[in-house]
């Protein structure tokens, strides 16, 4: 497809929020040696897609300007495993980026195939916000998702958001008792989602995290900002662990703080490690409805500015979609 040119969001500095993104024709990238060049059906939008925009991993990324910001999906040509033609599901780079665009390119080792009875936006939000909530369990965690195992007690932060409901759903494919927290208009989803127990974090009980059922929580999948380990401390059980998905300063003292000092409970930064394998393992849960993609909104990418908008003010319910 060399000189053809595609239709794309880039931004070319630090800051600006939605008003940063411009619209840009530019030309189709050429997938090097194990890539593929996929034509986008569908992408979605995660927190780290914004912060990067604002600065938070300066000077690390974006590596260069103009950054076009992404992470996710669908079909392509083929290198070894694949064909032109198939349907696929990808991990796309946070260091190339490339997700908000008609063409994107993909590594074939982050790439999976997606069957017919599982749609694009399904599969979007797979690569970042289900494998997080399939590392933080399982890796992190310890948790056995085919039901085996000692019962643990399971604790998801911001269980209505993007991760938070694929942490509440495959929780609870293993053998554990799952709390959640969200706001208020979110309690009945959240159960639906199969939550044993559910607390409004604005009332003084969802503040503290107190388990209505009086449980220690062996593990803490923590999708929220802004609480601090003084709260998670008295509710973890004597081996208990905080997975800390959104890691700041303060807690990533704590994390060496406890390590430092041999203490049984934990708080661990937790950053994701994309691979194949597990994605191929979600997207097949999916198949089987065993593990649903919750779609906030779905946004056209001529109007990428308003997903943008709509994940910085971090009310979403489940998955933000844009589609070319």
């Amino acid at each position: 497809m060399a000189g053809k040119l595609m239709h794309a969001v880039q931004y070319y500095g630090y800051g600006g929020g939605p008003a940063g993104l411009k619209h840009v024709e530019v030309p189709v990238p050429t997938p090097r040696k194990d890539e593929l060049l996929l034509k986008l059906e569908a992408t979605t939008l995660n927190p780290i897609d914004w912060k990067i925009q604002k600065g938070i991993l300066r000077p690390f990324l974006p590596r260069k300007f103009p950054h076009i910001p992404g992470e996710v999906v669908e079909v392509g040509p083929g290198v070894k495993s694949f064909k032109a033609g198939d349907k696929v599901v990808a991990k796309i780079s946070h260091a190339e980026g490339g997700g908000l665009a008609e063409f994107a390119v993909s590594k074939e080792n982050l790439t999976v195939s997606r069957p017919p009875q599982v749609s694009a936006a399904e599969a979007a939000a797979l690569p970042v916000s289900g494998l997080t909530a399939h590392q933080a369990l399982t890796q992190g965690g310890g948790i056995k998702l085919d039901g085996s195992g000692q019962q643990a007690n399971i604790l998801v932060t911001a269980a209505s958001g993007g991760v938070g409901h694929y942490a509440v759903q495959l929780a609870k494919l293993g053998n554990t008792h799952v709390t959640a927290t969200c706001g208020a208009r979110n309690i009945d989803f959240v159960k639906q989602l199969g939550a044993d127990e559910v607390l409004d974090y604005k009332t003084p009980e969802g503040a503290a995290l107190n388990s209505p059922s009086g449980r220690k929580y062996d593990v803490v999948v923590h999708c929220a900002t802004g609480i601090p380990w003084s709260t998670f401390e008295p509710n973890l059980s004597p081996n208990g662990k905080v997975l800390d998905l959104t890691p700041s300063p303060s807690g990533i003292a704590t994390s060496v703080l406890k390590r430092l000092t041999f203490s049984k409970k934990q708080l661990l930064p937790l950053l994701l490690n994309a691979k194949a394998e597990n994605l191929d393992y979600l997207v097949k849960l999916v198949k089987e409805g065993k593990l649903k993609t919750v779609i906030d909104s779905k946004h056209p990418l001529s109007k990428a500015e308003d997903a943008w908008s709509k994940s910085i003010d971090g009310h979403a319910t489940g998955k933000i979609i844009v589609e070319p």
